[in-house]
């Protein structure tokens, strides 16, 4: 057998192309309609859908999308630059456009990056090609993962993991069908973790196995750049402190993990928030219910969180942290306050300091708590909600079990939650 036979072979068995060489994508296109009309219906799927594909029907539909949905904005205009320079694909985006650039911009069609959420920070390429993807949400901030959209090339190339092409027919939403994209995901050259994906999006040329290619070598090269780039210097002494989803605070601080008593914990969390220092009286409201606890309590207790600190970060007159903390709290506040929801709920470990009973901890406790169940009620993602409904602080929350039984209404959700109705309309005993 000749190279040349082997090649067109392997093109042929290739399920992540999406256009047999030869093919009429016309043809083509019709036979998928008949097929995405099927799947629909009746939820089988016919030949000539790619396995690929089927899979990922199969997921969409079982994420609770419908074909005549559409995408949703998550990030606003005001808000993107700020997720955009958190993003780890900031730093190739001048190779992304080198490489893409002109071949989106002279072929009419779109370069795009999404983030590992599917949301895409970047669309880029043909103006006119740009406006018509406009009416379809195919803009920046737009959440195009497989669970909000179905079948797309970015948002399933972060699905699996793997580049892949979407033709016409085969976008699971039906206002996409007209257009064709490739995607490949880039990953951390250093953890392997899959950090987005880069895309181009179009008509049907799209289809020739050559943009698979393409899309994957720039992903690639992305990777390559990522590894070569020398990590962002750390703060010179900047301490990190971890307080959700623990009792006791653990402060990485000139190279020590130091483990603080729930007290301390406490302390360092309040004077964190407050740069300018607290004074003994302002601590002590914010630090004791009981009002009988004396100045003298309190400076016994500095006192002792100085010799756990070392010498130098905590000073006094007002009480006061020397030099900035980053926290896990202040992230997830951070992402919150841009929209980045997604990426909020990933950095949610659990409550602040959730056995703390001081009363400033419990109200900025309970402030980040109902802001980011408030986030996932308002967004509707089935998968957000599960994350959240599956957890320790979420297991027994009947609102998000309802929310999550109508974007995914499987047994076991409508089991769970007609378990919590049941509970709370028992009566209390006497």
């Amino acid at each position: 057998m000749s190279p040349s036979v082997s090649l067109q072979e392997a093109e042929l068995t290739d399920p992540w192309v999406a256009l047999d060489p030869g093919a009429d994508p016309v043809e083509r296109t019709r036979a998928l309609r008949r097929a995405h009309e099927t799947f629909t219906e009746v939820g089988t799927v016919p030949r000539p859908v790619r396995s690929v594909v089927a899979a990922s029907w199969r997921r969409s539909a079982r994420a609770g999308v419908g074909p005549d949905g559409t995408a949703s904005v998550e990030i606003a205009d005001g808000d993107l630059d700020a997720v955009r320079a958190e993003h780890p694909l900031a730093r190739v985006m001048p190779l992304f456009r080198e490489l893409m650039g002109t071949f989106a911009s002279d072929g009419a069609h779109l370069l795009a990056v999404c983030d590992a959420h599917g949301r895409l920070l970047w669309v880029e390429g043909h103006p006119a090609t740009r406006r018509q993807a406009g009416r379809m949400n195919f803009v920046p901030g737009a959440r195009w993962a497989e669970s909000a959209v179905g079948t797309n090339a970015p948002g399933t190339a972060v699905a699996v993991g793997r580049p892949v092409q979407v033709f016409t027919a085969e976008h699971f939403i039906r206002r996409v069908q007209p257009w064709t994209c490739a995607a490949a995901p880039v990953h951390d050259p250093r953890t392997g973790r899959v950090l987005g994906a880069v895309d181009v999006t179009g008509g049907d040329g799209l289809a020739h196995p050559h943009s698979l290619g393409f899309v994957q070598a720039v992903a690639r090269a992305a990777e390559a750049h990522l590894a070569l780039l020398a990590p962002e210097p750390p703060a010179v002494d900047a301490p990190e402190l971890t307080v959700l989803g623990r009792d006791e605070a653990l402060l990485l601080f000139g190279g020590h993990k130091i483990r603080l008593s729930r007290r301390h914990s406490e302390i360092v969390v309040l004077l964190s928030r407050h740069p300018e220092g607290l004074t003994g009286d302002e601590l002590l409201c914010a630090l004791y219910e009981d009002e009988s606890v004396t100045p003298v309590t309190l400076r016994a207790e500095l006192a002792r969180l100085r010799g756990v600190l070392g010498p130098g970060l905590l000073a006094s007159r007002p009480y006061r942290l020397t030099v900035p903390v980053e926290s896990d709290l202040t992230v997830v506040e951070r992402r919150l306050a841009a929209g980045a929801v997604t990426a909020a709920a990933a950095a949610y470990a659990g409550p602040l300091l959730p056995a703390s009973r001081a009363p400033a901890v419990a109200r900025i406790r309970d402030r980040l708590t109902d802001g980011l169940r408030a986030a996932l009620l308002a967004r509707r993602d089935p998968d957000l909600l599960a994350d959240w409904a599956h957890a320790p602080w979420g297991e027994d929350d009947v609102e998000v079990w309802r929310a999550l039984a109508a974007a995914r209404p499987t047994a076991t959700v409508r089991s769970r939650l007609a378990a919590l109705e049941s509970e709370l309309a028992a009566p209390w005993p006497p």
